[in-house]
């Protein structure tokens, strides 16, 4: 059974930073993508992040683009988004996803298409 926990979430106030971890199970790390995602408040779900595991490649949202990392450990089978100089509007829930075969660059933000998803973890920025 494939299983994907986020944790690291928590309030923070703007310009802090928090640093996420997606620990997956039952999943191996060889192929495919881990991405990131958030949905605000009456607001859709939007990509963040994602990796590739076989090359570690990734691919931002333009919104978080030089502020969030996304980075993993296969050793670990952990999977991070370092966040930095956060923003008020970067509240909201945090999901993990994975996608056991298809990469980070084609998949990219395609939620359909991932198949197994973390349960969240909420993340608040207070101005």
């Amino acid at each position: 059974e494939v299983q994907l926990v986020e944790s690291g979430g928590g309030l923070v106030q703007a310009g802090g930073s928090l640093r996420l971890s997606c620990a997956a199970s039952g999943f191996t790390f060889d192929d495919g993508a881990i991405g990131w995602f958030r949905q605000a408040p009456g607001k859709e779900r939007e990509g963040v992040a994602c990796i590739s595991s076989s090359d570690d490649s990734t691919y931002y949202a333009d919104s978080i683009k030089g502020r969030f990392t996304i980075s993993s450990d296969n050793a670990k089978h952990t999977v991070y988004l370092q966040m930095n100089s956060l923003k008020p509007e970067d509240t909201a829930v945090y999901y993990c996803a994975a996608e056991p075969l298809i990469s980070c660059e084609l998949v990219r933000f395609s939620s359909e298409v991932y198949e197994y998803w973390g349960q969240g973890t909420q993340i608040t920025v207070s101005s």
